[in-house]
C-alpha cells in the first residue's frame, strides 16, 4: 500500500466527473487500499478517487470512532437509489479543502447501490453521519465540493483563502505514481 498525495482546491481536477469502473481488478483493489491508507493518515473519514488524481468512481469511508476497531467501506460505482425527505445538517470538512468547514444540509437517510471490491453488486442503507459522508464523497465523483452547497459568499471566502495558501507545487497524481512504479519495476 502507498500513501497518495491529496489534491487541494482550487485544482480543476476536483471539478470533473469521474468515469465508472468497468472492471473490478487488482488495480482497482490496490487503489482502494492506497486510498484507505491515505485517508487514515490524513486523518479523514472519507476519500474519493478524484481527490488523489484518479478519475474513477471509487470511494472509501470509515466513520468508526477512534476507540473502535476500523470499519472501512470500499464502494465502487456508488449510486443513490433513494433518499429521505428530511434533512440533517452537519459541519462538513474535506481533505481537499484543509482547515475549512461549513454547515451542509443533506438527506438524513439514503439507500445506495454499489460494487464491492470483489465486483459483487451490493445495497446499503445508511443514516446520520454515514449517510452524510457517503453523499459528500459521491459529490466528489460528480465534481461537486461541499462548498458548492453553501452560500456563494461563504464559498468565495473559503476558495480565496485556499488559493492564497496553495503552494506552487504540483504533486503527481495516482496514475502518474502508478506509471512511475511500473517503469521502475
Amino acid at each position: 500500500m502507498a500513501k497518495l498525495p491529496i489534491i487541494t482546491a482550487p485544482d480543476p481536477r476536483l471539478k470533473q466527473s469521474a468515469a465508472p469502473v468497468e472492471t473490478v481488478d487488482d488495480a482497482v483493489r490496490r487503489l482502494l487500499d492506497d486510498m484507505l491508507e491515505t485517508m487514515y493518515a490524513a486523518p479523514g473519514i472519507g476519500l474519493a478517487a478524484p481527490q488523489v488524481g484518479a478519475s474513477k468512481r471509487v470511494i472509501v469511508i470509515d466513520v468508526s470512532e477512534s476507540e473502535e476497531e476500523n470499519r472501512p467501506l470500499k464502494l465502487i460505482n456508488p449510486e443513490l437509489i433513494s433518499v429521505s425527505d428530511d434533512d440533517l445538517t452537519y459541519e462538513e470538512g474535506c481533505l481537499s479543502l484543509p482547515e475549512h468547514y461549513a454547515d451542509v444540509a443533506r438527506p438524513r437517510a439514503i439507500r445506495l447501490r454499489y460494487l464491492d471490491e470483489t465486483g459483487a453488486a451490493q445495497e446499503l442503507e445508511a443514516e446520520g453521519l454515514l449517510a452524510t459522508c457517503i453523499q459528500h464523497e459521491i459529490d466528489h465523483l460528480d465534481g461537486i465540493l461541499f462548498v458548492d452547497r453553501v452560500s456563494s459568499i461563504r464559498r468565495n471566502v473559503i476558495l480565496r483563502k485556499l488559493l492564497k495558501a496553495k503552494k506552487n507545487q504540483d504533486l503527481p497524481s495516482y496514475s502518474e505514481l502508478s506509471m512511475q512504479e511500473t517503469a521502475g519495476a
